[in-house]
């Protein structure tokens, strides 16, 4: 027989939500799945609101709510973990999928030279009032941005500051703290984010809007989409 009573449980934004599956591991209960590209609950007995999934994700769209639900029911949990339910045996990141493609052949008209102007560039060992980071054009790339695409040095780094971070496999609210004190101290003339197309890489774009929230700075903020196989997806 189902109960349902007024108490806490987990509420996942739609709009918020990119899909990315961080937060599906984090719950012991088996209670998250992907389900059309969207972070949901499967049942609701299965979650006991205490919101250990919370910050897993990057993009903030899960909260705590207090609203009539299905009571908490342990005895259902261990028997949906025991067929199966457990989160590790059914998510796996769209970053972790193994895929291969056609090498695309780049035209080689001249010497390419690097166009880095500083070091370091890994966000986590960037200060905030470092030098090259005073009124400049900044491009936050993620960690395997260059890898994958072969012009980055001409097409992005020119011109520019670099910072690099790994939404995923970084400390974010580490990286989120630091990038918050760097748009506070540095006077950042534009930003532009450049991300793989993987769902979780797009934690980079919720970072910056954080952080510009928190510092209450107002930066000029452009969006590039790199597909795996190197080329540009979109620029927005």
């Amino acid at each position: 027989m189902t109960t349902s009573i007024m108490r806490k449980i987990v509420h996942i934004n739609d709009e918020k939500c990119n899909g990315c599956g961080q937060c599906i591991p984090s719950c012991a209960e088996g209670a998250l799945r992907l389900i059309n590209g969207k972070a949901r609950i499967v049942s609701e007995k299965y979650c006991d609101g205490l919101g250990a999934c919370l910050g897993e994700c990057p993009q903030g769209a899960i909260s705590i709510e207090e609203r009539i639900a299905e009571d908490f029911d342990e005895n259902a949990i261990t028997q949906h973990l025991a067929g199966g339910g457990k989160p590790e045996n059914k998510y796996v990141c769209p970053s972790n999928l193994v895929s291969q493609h056609e090498q695309i052949e780049v035209e080689k008209e001249f010497k390419q030279t690097s166009m880095l102007s500083h070091w370091p560039v890994q966000l986590t060992l960037v200060s905030p009032s470092a030098p090259f980071l005073k009124g400049t054009d900044v491009v936050f790339a993620a960690h395997c941005v260059p890898f994958a695409h072969a012009n980055f040095h001409q097409d992005f780094l020119k011109g520019h500051s670099l910072l690099i971070a790994c939404p995923k496999l970084d400390d974010f609210q580490a990286h989120l703290a630091k990038l918050t004190e760097v748009f506070r101290k540095s006077d950042i003339q534009s930003l532009t984010i450049v991300h793989m197309e993987v769902p979780c890489c797009s934690g980079l774009i919720y970072m910056v809007k954080e952080a510009l929230k928190q510092s209450m700075k107002s930066i000029p903020v452009q969006e590039i989409t790199i597909k795996i196989n190197g080329e540009i997806q979109n620029a927005g």
